[in-house]
């Protein structure tokens, strides 16, 4: 079971960056998938879930309207797009995937997760 999340990068606040995970070793249209967020001292924050369909989607509080999760079922890879970036959507972002079909914000109920790519986003 893989999970590869990519894309972070260095960013200027107002600026878009996207994510990928891509998921391997298992049968990703079954899964939800969901991405968080951490950094230093602090614990993972829920960004964003949809379900295996993606027609269900749920977002945190301090990015709606201004990203975007999506999933593209035969290339196995879901997608964070983020816009309007700001200093405090700086951090380590993961994607997770859960044997549901039921999103949830809660880290502990997702199966998988990947190890993470850094947005910084500062000027």
């Amino acid at each position: 079971v893989q999970l590869q999340a990519s894309g972070g990068g260095l960013v200027q606040p107002g600026g878009s960056l996207r994510l990928s995970c891509a998921a391997a070793g298992f049968n990703y249209g079954d899964y939800d998938i969901g991405w968080f967020r951490q950094t230093s001292g602090k614990e993972r924050e829920f960004v964003a879930a949809c379900d295996r369909s993606a027609a269900r989607r749920d977002y945190g509080d301090s990015v709606k309207g201004r990203f975007t999760i999506s999933r593209d079922t035969a290339r196995n890879t879901a997608y964070l797009q983020m816009n309007s970036l700001k200093p405090e959507d700086t951090g380590v972002y993961f994607c997770a995937a859960r044997l549901s079909s039921v999103i949830t914000t809660t880290p502990t109920s997702y199966d998988y997760w990947g190890q993470g790519t850094l947005v910084t986003v500062s000027s």
